[in-house]
């Protein structure tokens, strides 16, 4: 399964692709989606949406993760995030992809095992996970983090889905 992850953000949207087998987990690529701060909100989310379809098109994943927005005291900011994170979702969308979506804290917890780690943690961790991988920077440190919660959240879900028609079969016997 290879899986991409998203981290939102309207100046830089991170993302880092990796492949999954089994446990073992793989890094093919990451990087920063970036927009003009001078330009208009539409033509930053249109640059957004151009370049993370070309990752998209290059690297054609199987599965998607997208961080949740978090509130904060900037609601015009929050307003702004919100919409990078309808570009990071939308193109997964149009891919056919269902997208995973995981609160900050979650992806932080399952990837450096404490909810509330700074950057430079999860970067530390994700490195860990990762041998080699040289990040194109913290935001895309987190997209892999994002893609890493994913790759182990899906796998306990395809667990259970598995040992529920295993005990569904032996019921039946």
């Amino acid at each position: 399964m290879r899986v991409v992850g998203i981290d939102p953000g309207l100046r830089n949207l991170g993302w880092g692709v990796i492949d999954v087998q089994g446990v073992r987990i793989t890094h093919v690529a990451n990087g920063i989606c970036t927009s003009d701060g001078k330009a208009d909100l539409a033509s930053r989310l249109l640059s957004l949406h151009t370049q993370l379809s070309s990752v998209f098109a290059t690297y054609a994943p199987d599965s998607a993760a997208v961080e949740q927005t978090f509130v904060n005291k900037d609601g015009a900011g929050t307003l702004k995030l919100g919409q990078a994170r309808g570009v990071a979702m939308l193109v997964p969308a149009q891919a056919g992809l269902d997208v995973g979506e995981y609160s900050p804290n979650k992806v932080k917890k399952t990837v450096v095992g404490v909810g509330h780690a700074d950057k430079g943690q999860v970067a530390h961790m994700v490195k860990m996970q990762l041998p080699g991988v040289v990040l194109a920077g913290p935001d895309a440190a987190d997209a892999l983090a994002i893609a890493i919660c994913h790759a182990h959240h899906a796998q306990s879900a395809g667990h259970l889905a598995k040992a529920v028609k295993q005990a569904e079969k032996r019921v039946a016997m």
